[in-house]
Formats: C-alpha cells, structure tokens, sequence
C-alpha cells in the first residue's frame, strides 16, 4: 500500500513539476518533518524532497512555521472533536471514556503522520508551545473523566487516577511508533485491544464452574 508521500508525489508528478497543491505540500513536508525532526528541516530538504524549488514553496505557504503550524491544527482539530461530541458530553463516565479512548485511536491512525509529529514536539517555537498547550488541556479533560468514572465507581479506587490517565496514553501514544496501517491489524481490532486491556485488563476471562 503507498505511503501518503508517494501518493501525493505520484499526484503532483502526473500533473506535472510544481503541480502540488498545498495538502501535497504538507503531507510531504510532514513526513521530512518525522524523518529528519522539525528544527533540522530547512526549506532546502524540503524543496529537495518535493523536487521544486524553495521559491515554488513558498507560493503554497509563507513559511516552515506555516507548514507545522497547520499540520498540528490537523492532528489537534481531530482530538478536539472528539470531546466536542455527544457521547462524550453525556452518560455515564465510564462510556464517556470508552468512546474517547476509542475515537482517540481512531484519530491517530486516521492521522497517523499528524499526530506523531505532534507527539515529537519538543516545545522549541511559539506553534510548538501553542500545541502542546492545546494537547495538555486534551489530556487534562480525558484526567477528568478518569477521575469521574473512578468516582461512579465504575473504575477501580486503588490506583491514582494520574498513574491511569499516564499509562492510558503511553499505550495509546506509542502506537505511533509500531502500528502499520493497512496491515494484518485493522484499526478498528486496535482500537478494541487497546479498550480490553485499558478496562478489562490482561486476565483471560475466568470460565463458569460447572
């Protein structure tokens, strides 16, 4: 299966030097962006990549900043919608969550290249800061839930509800780092594994006495 940067350098190639529009643009400069990290990418490697010039950039976007600036909005705007929507603003706390961590999964693949590099950030310019800000007040609201679900009583009391929100997304995070879209693994399954293990744990499921 074609990566999204050979699909939008195919797209661009088929129409013809410089024919990108700026989602091809960005898709590329994403990926350079994980390859080689933001502060080492010029607008050189990223013209060199694109097989254009640096001044055919810059008829796509002012500037780098530009370039990351909308591709953290892509990986945010997709996790803030999701709090944004009815299953997670009503119910019970515990099916609030589920449907949460759920989305979240799904977002993440969905946007796999956006959301890695957002989790890469290392909070060096003001977009940087800005989207990290934006990605802790997400954190801080799912905390919340695990705090009200802990409190119906329908998650367990003996762990600090901060050692669960920080396990909950270091497995959701590092999903970045292994998953393969379009593999044996559907993300629909992934997003089931990750809520069986988060809520239903390791422990295979005890048979009924007979």
């Amino acid at each position: 299966m074609p990566s999204t940067t050979e699909t939008a350098t195919a797209a661009a190639t088929k129409r013809g030097r410089p024919g990108y529009d700026q989602q091809s643009v960005l898709l590329i400069a994403v990926d350079v962006f994980n390859r080689h990290g933001y502060d080492a990418t010029s607008m050189g490697i990223l013209a060199e990549n694109l097989g254009i010039s640096k001044s055919a950039i810059y008829h796509h976007v002012p500037s780098k900043g530009d370039l990351l600036k909308l591709a953290l909005d892509h990986a945010l705007g997709g996790l803030e919608a999701i709090l944004q929507a009815p299953q997670a603003r009503t119910g019970a706390a515990d099916s609030r969550l589920e449907f949460v961590l759920r989305q979240t999964v799904a977002v993440l693949v969905e946007r796999l290249p956006f959301v890695t590099l957002l989790l890469r950030l290392r909070g060096n310019t003001e977009i940087e800061r800005d989207a990290l800000e934006r990605r802790r007040a997400f954190d801080h609201e799912v905390a919340e839930l695990i705090s009200a679900a802990r409190d119906e009583g329908s998650l367990r009391q003996d762990i600090d509800p901060r050692t669960v929100t920080r396990l909950l997304f270091g497995t959701i995070n590092s999903i970045v780092e292994w998953y393969k879209p379009g593999g044996s693994l559907s993300p629909g399954k992934l997003a089931d594994d990750v809520i069986t293990i988060a809520f239903d744990g390791l422990h295979a499921p005890r048979q009924p006495l007979t």
